[in-house]
């Protein structure tokens, strides 16, 4: 187990691995060359909204859920136990809101950017800092997720680790720029089985060395490692049943419900239902890669036992325990190391491509087309690729920063946190508060970000203080790498529990989200009612859904208008000639409608108008809600 501190590839498994990144760069130059050719920015940012539901909801899946999870979850179970399993519990409503709630208005707001939203429901300027705080968040996750498992290869295996960040960066890079969303979808498709695949061999082959999963269960209850329902309520716990299946939550909101990359797969639908089951069909994948990732920790413990890679100094972090683990299950079966590694960066690419392509766009419709609106479709979509390229290269140099970011899983969680928190406390209080104004909008967003990065950095040197005590030997703190001051059970026993700001800084990076989202809201409201609150009419059509005035459907209809809860998705036309709500609809020089939109929405029961609406300058699309 322990005789060699570096193994290395054998030739199969380099075949493996640089077959992965042929067939992935394959798969671009085939939507390049095919269909449609990526010659317009509908085709290339959008896949011309003609996606079916399966391969957007393993998309969905391994946008967020790839090398994060492959490298994290099982170093997590393994330190610490089962008791993050119970993420699982966050992941119902973590998706049941999104499928229910954001993908009916961002769809029928026919919208190609989530932030367009922001825009027809505040104000430009809204908009662009929705996109700009959008744009901060994914540069610094891509370089997070290129590099971690470059950097656990490295030093596992001996594997070159800038040419590991240079052949991943490059290769999607490339096929992202080339072929468009549809390249991004149907790579990720192929990566996410090749990811099961990998992480499959690993759990099969280390069971039947450890006797078996009776024995493996049986070793992990011996340590321990087999937690159960931990209700207690102290939001300063790392890992609780409420900090991950209530905090969870709004992790999940954040991630499913108003990121761009995620937004962008159910606006390449063919229809809203369709986006709605592909965000169904995630949940019971989410299941399964969850259980995977703490199988493989349980199989690591069965193993090592307590005498970790980490502590016999074979690694040096949490998140290499993983690689050497199957560097070492599968020493003897060439081919399956390298189908393990292939799977992790099938992982890296599915998501570095999700971020290039998500990021491509809201530059382009947010930042770029509002400004230049006689630019023609043609040079639009080539300036489109020149930003996915771009975005590309600016991973690269993201990738060396990431190496000062510790633990993968907590860094990645962290991140969505402190900035996909107030990203989605902005969208909940223009969606769901019909009387939020622009102001209230724009300082709600700055005081959740400036709170986020308060408790976020502050947390961060609390713990490299804590980490630089003399008297704490090395081994007792491992690499949490998050911005928490996460300890073992061994010094939070005589460590008393922290008060005051130092309360604020122990926060689990769990309720990260919900706090900073929680704080957009509540600023937001308050500064709203001060400088004048918005009326019913101030509203555009459609960007409000109805939930206060669902909520209070007792009250009369008088005071449900005064209240301000009778929301713009309802049919108030309907006692005068049942006409529905018209919605706003961008401008033409948006991503162009096709004729064959319009009758897909004839076929699925919408009324389109009598006109193209293509044609027009600023039109009023007809869809009931």
């Amino acid at each position: 187990m322990g005789d060699t501190v570096q193994m290395h590839f054998s030739t199969v498994d380099y075949v493996i691995f640089v077959v992965l990144l042929v067939a992935s760069a394959g798969i671009g130059l085939y939507y390049a060359f095919s269909g449609g050719r990526q010659r317009t920015t509908q085709e290339f940012l959008l896949a011309d909204r003609s996606m079916r539901c399966l391969p957007v909801s393993l998309s969905l899946l391994a946008t967020f859920q790839s090398a994060v999870a492959i490298l994290g979850a099982p170093s997590e179970i393994y330190t610490y136990g089962t008791q993050y399993w119970f993420l699982g519990c966050s992941y119902f409503l973590g998706l049941l809101i999104p499928a229910h709630i954001f993908i009916p208005v961002f769809y029928r707001l026919r919208l190609s950017s989530a932030y367009e939203y922001l825009e027809l429901r505040f104000s430009k300027s809204v908009r662009i800092c929705g996109t700009v705080t959008f744009i901060f968040q994914m540069v610094i996750y891509m370089g997070v997720v290129l590099y971690a498992p470059a950097l656990a290869l490295n030093a596992v295996t001996g594997f070159d680790l800038w040419g590991a960040v240079l052949a991943m960066g490059l290769v999607c890079t490339l096929y992202t720029a080339l072929g468009g969303l549809k390249a991004v979808i149907w790579t990720d498709v192929f990566q996410t089985i090749v990811m099961f695949a990998g992480q499959l061999a690993v759990i099969v082959v280390g069971t039947h060395q450890a006797g078996g999963i009776a024995e493996v269960w049986r070793k992990a209850q011996n340590g321990s490692r087999i937690a159960g329902l931990d209700l207690n309520p102290d939001p300063l716990e790392r890992h609780t049943f409420w900090t991950l299946g209530v905090g969870g939550v709004f992790l999940m909101l954040a991630l499913y419900g108003v990121n761009q990359a995620q937004v962008q797969r159910y606006l390449s639908s063919r229809t809203e239902k369709e986006a709605i089951m592909s965000c169904y069909a995630v949940f019971p994948c989410q299941q399964v890669v969850l259980t995977l990732g703490c199988l493989m920790g349980l199989v690591m413990y069965a193993r090592y036992g307590e005498e970790s890679p980490l502590d016999q100094g074979y690694v040096t972090t949490n998140d290499q325990m993983v690689l050497y683990l199957v560097m070492d299950v599968l020493r003897d079966l060439p081919g399956l190391p390298g189908l393990f590694v292939a799977c992790l960066f099938s992982g890296a690419l599915s998501t570095i491509s999700s971020a290039f392509n998500s990021l491509a766009t809201v530059t382009m419709e947010d930042l770029i087309k509002p400004h230049v609106p006689a630019m023609t479709e043609a040079r639009a979509t080539l300036l489109s690729k020149m930003l996915a390229l771009a975005y590309g290269l600016v991973c690269l140099a993201m990738a060396y920063i990431a190496s000062l970011m510790g633990s993968v899983l907590q860094a990645a969680l962290s991140i969505f946190g402190m900035v996909g928190g107030p990203l989605l406390g902005l969208f909940c209080l223009g969606m769901f508060f019909p009387w939020a104004n622009s102001t209230g909008a724009l300082v709600g967003l700055a005081s959740g970000l400036v709170m986020a990065f308060w408790i976020g950095i502050g947390s961060f040197v609390s713990r490299m203080s804590l980490s630089a005590l003399p008297v704490i030997n090395a081994t007792i703190i491992p690499d949490v790498g998050n911005m928490t001051t996460a300890v073992m059970t061994t010094l939070t026993t005589t460590k008393p529990r922290p008060s005051g700001v130092q309360a604020l800084y122990s926060l689990s990076y769990m309720w990260y989200s919900a706090h900073n989202s929680a704080t957009v809201v509540v600023v937001g409201l308050v500064v709203s009612f001060l400088t004048g609150p918005w009326k019913e009419k101030d509203l555009n059509p459609g960007t409000v859904y109805p939930v206060l005035g669902n909520l209070l459907f007792f009250l009369p209809q008088r005071y449900r208008e005064k209240l301000c809860c009778v929301t713009p998705l309802e049919d108030k036309s309907k006692d005068l000639d049942r006409q529905p709500y018209r919605m706003a609809q961008k401008e033409s020089n948006g991503v162009a409608c096709t004729k064959e939109e319009d009758k897909l929405r004839e076929e699925e029961g919408e009324r389109v108008t009598a006109q193209p609406t293509c044609n027009l300058a600023h039109t009023l699309q007809e869809t009931a809600l």
